[in-house]
């Protein structure tokens, strides 16, 4: 059963995105707010579908500790389900990912002109520069930027290094919020599994780390709420 519903998921998925994908076509000639509108809708459809055809719902904790205005959210990554959130969660957000994501047809070019922030992962110094300054440019507009900081999908009770992506934000934009996100989308969509396991993700929306740390520190702190909250949550039964 598990199996056949995730086809079924899989296939609406695929048709899904098709079809709005190319209904949105004109709006690529024009701003970015209605592609942000049209993603957000997009997204719901998504999750829509996760819940009534593969059995995937979520519950979200804590959301008294988003607050309005630019932040930036630094989320744990375990499946796609993570990149369906965000858009449910906050006003106008703005991820960091890769830059080869934008070659993707369709919804590549609709993240780029959405004002994603690409990194290319082969350049360096030069790709922090470009990572800071399309968030900068984010947060002046009042967006909220999501980051991973573990930079990829990680299997649920693993945990690779923080990058320094994160810290420089931190540190390059102090009145910015810097607020942790613990999940366990893991458990019910593996990172590379076609199957999804029927049950209930939570997500932990966590208080903002403290203000005035160093880099140091910062990572340290960050690292060892996120991984304390993930280890803690409840098991995602059906």
């Amino acid at each position: 059963m598990t199996v056949m519903r995730s086809l079924v998921f899989n296939i609406f998925y695929v048709t899904w995105t098709l079809i709005l994908g190319i209904l949105y076509l004109p709006l690529l000639a024009g701003p970015r707010r209605p592609i942000q509108r049209g993603c957000r809708f997009w997204l719901a459809g998504l999750r829509a579908m996760a819940q009534r055809i593969a059995g995937v719902r979520c519950r979200i904790e804590g959301l008294e500790n988003l607050p309005k205005g630019p932040l930036i959210v630094a989320a744990k990554h375990q499946s796609a389900y993570d990149t369906f959130l965000f858009h449910s969660l906050l006003d106008d957000p703005v991820y960091v990912l890769k830059r080869e994501l934008f070659r993707i047809p369709l919804v590549g070019w609709y993240m780029q002109v959405a004002g994603m922030v690409g990194i290319d992962r082969s350049a360096g110094a030069q790709a922090l520069r470009g990572m800071m300054k399309g968030c900068g440019d984010a947060l002046a507009e009042g967006r909220q930027i999501v980051i991973f900081p573990e930079g990829t999908r990680v299997s649920p009770g693993e945990s690779r290094p923080y990058h320094p992506g994160v810290a420089a934000l931190y540190t390059r934009f102090p009145d910015v919020p810097v607020v942790p996100v613990a999940l366990n989308s893991g458990l019910l969509w593996g990172r590379k599994a076609f199957w999804k396991e029927p049950g209930t993700i939570t997500v932990r929306v966590l208080p903002p780390v403290p203000a005035g740390l160093d880099r140091k520190a910062f990572l340290a702190t960050l690292r060892t709420q996120v991984e304390g909250a993930c280890a803690a949550l409840p098991s995602p039964t059906a």
